[in-house]
């Protein structure tokens, strides 16, 4: 069973809410990424979002941006990304990894190459932001083959068909983009919009609907999760990290950041 199941599982019997926090692989050092996943997981996170560094995100704003410029600088790559899943693997075998990032690293590799080698280091799914459900088909049946879950997107601009589609063909967990932008925009969020529409979501969805973007702390993550299964924090977390001076440092802040979340969702 793949361990992204298992923690859903898990939380529905505890009645708990999932708290995903997201890191850009590689930003701030290439040396502190897997200090700051530890850090995360013992601070309270159930799965871990690893952002694959690329050189066009279009869904990011400007924080994910910049950390995903000084990743790319200091040559964080797929192989890097393998790796620090593989090493994190060493002494944690139960907290689901999830890789968010685009088609084009993928495609370079070749799918059955990048499933297969994801699968082998511990990887539990992928979310591809530029992945239109209309042509996921052999993305998901090449992931699935190795025991990977296509983790799938929605947003208030997602037409209705297409939302039965997701809700029917999501594997997982469906992240719910909680306004139309990038991330980091929280100005733009109206949480009664969104908890209203994830409610929806919920009802179709035949897998869990984490909650996403503009949730930058503790208050605004206690007043969307109650709609959700969860909430998936990232901007004001990479923010949080730029500047640590070493792994040390950015895993305390790290968990600095999230145990506060934490303690709100519980």
């Amino acid at each position: 069973m793949n361990r992204i199941d298992v923690r859903f599982a898990d939380l529905k019997s505890g009645n708990r809410k999932a708290l995903v926090p997201f890191v850009t692989a590689g930003d701030p050092s290439r040396e502190a990424t897997v200090a700051i996943m530890h850090a995360l997981v013992a601070a309270g996170a159930d799965l871990l979002e690893l952002g694959v560094p690329f050189s066009d995100p279009m869904a990011d704003g400007p924080v994910i941006q910049r950390s995903s410029e000084r990743a790319l600088a200091r040559g964080v790559d797929t192989n890097y990304i393998f790796e620090t899943v593989r090493e994190f693997r060493q002494m944690d075998s139960t907290t689901p990894v999830v890789l968010m990032g685009y088609l084009n690293p993928v495609e370079m590799r070749g799918l059955e190459t990048y499933a297969g080698q994801a699968s082998a280091v511990g990887v539990d799914g992928v979310l591809l932001v530029d992945l239109p459900p209309e042509e996921a088909a052999p993305m998901r049946a090449a992931f699935n083959g190795h025991g990977l879950k296509l983790i799938s997107l929605a947003a208030p601009t997602t037409a209705p068909e297409r939302l039965d589609r997701l809700a029917r063909e999501s594997q997982g967990y469906l992240y719910y983009v909680s306004f139309a932008g990038v991330t980091g925009a929280s100005n733009k969020l109206d949480a009664d919009a969104a908890m209203g529409k994830v409610a929806a979501l919920r009802a179709q969805s035949q897998v869990p609907v984490l909650i996403g973007f503009g949730i930058r702390d503790a208050a605004s993550a206690a007043k969307l999760a109650p709609a959700a299964d969860g909430i998936v924090v990232g901007s004001a977390l990479v923010e949080a990290l730029a500047g640590a001076t070493s792994p040390a440092d950015a895993a305390a802040r790290a968990a600095a950041f999230l145990a506060p979340i934490r303690a709100a969702l519980s």
